[in-house]
């Protein structure tokens, strides 16, 4: 099913969540970050709003998980991987919660800016 993906990215620049939800997430080193826990929607604007990173943890257990602007993510042309164009260390103190926290709202402008200003990205709400 990958290969089917990897096929509409490259000629339609579509593909389905379902298929990058699990997927693994490399930085520009092709070192892994992490994978792709969620994806979340702005259904007023219909576009990609997060997506929510999970890095660390055992079987599940003790993962943190950072919201990342969509834009920073770009797909490998070569590889079923999604590229993070965000520095090791910047994603290294980035703030984040753990996955049985409650998350946070992802409505709220406030916090969505400051992540979005975190990662030096222009909120889509803003441009």
């Amino acid at each position: 099913m990958k290969e089917t993906s990897e096929k509409s990215v490259a000629m339609y620049g579509v593909v389905s969540a379902s298929k990058i939800i699990g997927e693994t997430v490399v930085n520009r080193q092709s070192e892994n970050v992490g994978k792709i826990d969620e994806l979340v929607i702005d259904a007023r604007k219909n576009r990609v709003a997060y997506a929510v990173l999970s890095f660390g943890g055992f079987m599940g257990m003790g993962n943190k998980l950072f919201a990342m602007p969509w834009e920073a993510f770009e797909f490998s042309a070569t590889e079923n991987k999604l590229i993070l164009n965000v520095d090791k260390e910047k994603l290294k103190a980035a703030p984040g919660f753990e996955k049985g926290d409650k998350w946070p709202d992802f409505k709220d402008k406030l916090w969505g800016e400051s992540i979005y200003n975190y990662y030096d990205y222009t909120p889509p709400w803003k441009s």
